[in-house]
């Protein structure tokens, strides 16, 4: 696509589990931290469900999804991984929940912060989206606006020195015609599948290459790349008001004050 792509300084992808982020927007995540972006993981579950063996419990279950994250992380060169190890299959959008990502958030303090569609129930004719990944996305947004951003919401988190934190931009995985926005992972797609191939108790005998390059071949038909993932893009923040505050939102408040007496007293005159 023409023009200098858009590169944040930081990232935030939320999700509900282990490999969520490798089949969605790990392509994306690779090419922000190839070009110098701080990224972090928050996955909101240890996918502690998501290994049919009877012969491996609970915990050890566990124990292999979280080594498995940090090792995809690693080869997207993410150091930052967050689990917050809410049991899988029981995500719900508490405001508990919501308060635990507001954490997360005021602690990194992201300029975009990644997330799933809360929207999508019937994704296709053979599959009925996760109930974790709709809560997931539902909390992930519901934290990331407003919550982060008002100094008045979640304010006992101060003792913990975290203030309020506003997102410049909160990117949704789509794979439909919601995007208005395409990341090219040409020089990443190989990342891509580096890392979702170190989920192996959830590949078994199965290599995603052929079938996820054809995904995102499909994705980028049309826009000039080779490889591409798909987001709708809302952006929070205008580039001035983030240039200024880099998301604190009392310097956006002050900005904007500014701005408005500025104006009335140009009418005035």
């Amino acid at each position: 696509m023409p023009g200098t792509p858009y590169i944040p300084e930081s990232a935030m992808a939320i999700v509900a589990h282990p490999d969520d982020i490798e089949f969605s927007c790990a392509g994306t995540t690779a090419r922000w931290a190839k070009s110098g972006a701080r990224i972090c993981y928050v996955l909101i579950t240890s996918g502690d469900g998501g290994i049919a063996d009877p012969s491996i419990s609970k915990e050890d279950a566990m124990k292999i999804r979280e080594e498995e994250s940090r090792r995809a992380a690693e080869v997207a060169g993410v150091k930052d991984v967050v689990f917050l190890r809410v049991t899988d299959g029981m995500v719900e959008a508490t405001m508990e929940l919501r308060r635990r990502l507001v954490r997360e958030i005021r602690r990194f303090k992201p300029e975009v912060i990644i997330a799933g569609d809360p929207t999508v129930f019937f994704p296709s004719d053979t599959y009925i989206n996760h109930p974790d990944h709709r809560a997931a996305a539902t909390a992930a947004i519901d934290a990331a606006f407003p919550a982060t951003g008002q100094p008045h919401v979640f304010q006992e988190l101060e003792r913990e020195g975290l203030k309020a934190h506003k997102p410049r931009k909160v990117y949704i995985s789509v794979w439909d015609d919601k995007a208005n926005t395409y990341v090219d992972i040409s020089e990443t797609m190989e990342t891509k599948l580096e890392a979702l191939r170190a989920h192996k108790s959830q590949m078994m005998d199965w290599d995603p290459g052929e079938e996820m390059t054809k995904w995102a071949r499909e994705t980028a038909k049309g826009k000039e790349m080779e490889y591409a993932e798909a987001f709708k893009v809302i952006t929070l923040e205008s580039d001035e008001d983030w240039e200024l505050s880099k998301g604190d939102p009392v310097k956006i408040y002050e900005a904007r004050e500014k701005r408005r007496k500025e104006k009335e007293a140009k009418q005035d005159a």
